[in-house]
């Protein structure tokens, strides 16, 4: 077990599923021993707003805010949403991005534009790791497992492959959807 406090900063449109991928996180941490803390923030999250999570684990952890500058790793589900956030990155962190973009409010109804190259901006600031995991869990056959393929790289980026992962998946998903989220968990660690 690692003495030294990490963070994970998840980010995304509501609906992403980050909450539950979240839980997923926290509960896998807590059964391997370790003391965490977790925080969301919701937004407009039904309207397709802004979702958060922040997770600390260690050896003893006092508070579950992640300040600017302080994460080790940021899940950003959404395109957009990892420009918003990318200043909570540590300089030497890891940015995991799914490859897909959300259109929102203002840029649907023709009042905005949706940035052009943004990943390739962000590879020029920080250490990235890019994921299809909306492309992949729609090619397992649900869009909603794209949390699931974007929490593989997360285990490895961490070193916490040694954890029972698949437990986690099992407790936090519904019966039904189990197997779906067991393959994208899979899948997602054949590409990382």
């Amino acid at each position: 077990m690692t003495k030294e406090t990490k963070n994970i900063l998840l980010v995304g449109v509501g609906g992403q599923g980050i909450i539950l991928t979240s839980k997923i996180i926290s509960t896998a941490l807590l059964n391997a021993g370790y003391d965490v803390k977790m925080s969301e923030v919701h937004g407009m999250a039904q309207r397709g707003g802004s979702v958060t999570t922040q997770i600390r684990y260690g050896e003893q952890v006092y508070s579950p805010i992640i300040g600017k500058g302080q994460a080790d790793v940021l899940i950003s589900f959404e395109k957009m949403e990892a420009m918003r956030w990318i200043e909570y990155l540590k300089p030497d962190g890891l940015l995991v991005i799914n490859d897909h973009e959300i259109q929102s409010a203002p840029i649907l109804s023709g009042k905005a534009e949706y940035p052009e190259g943004i990943i390739e901006e962000l590879k020029t600031k920080v250490k990235t790791l890019i994921i299809p995991a909306t492309k992949i869990a729609i090619e397992l056959g649900n869009i909603k497992t794209q949390n699931i393929v974007l929490l593989a790289p997360l285990t490895k980026a961490l070193g916490l492959e040694n954890i029972d992962w698949e437990k986690s998946i099992k407790n936090n998903v519904k019966e039904k959807f189990i197997d779906m989220n067991l393959k994208a968990y899979k899948k997602g660690l054949e590409i990382s």
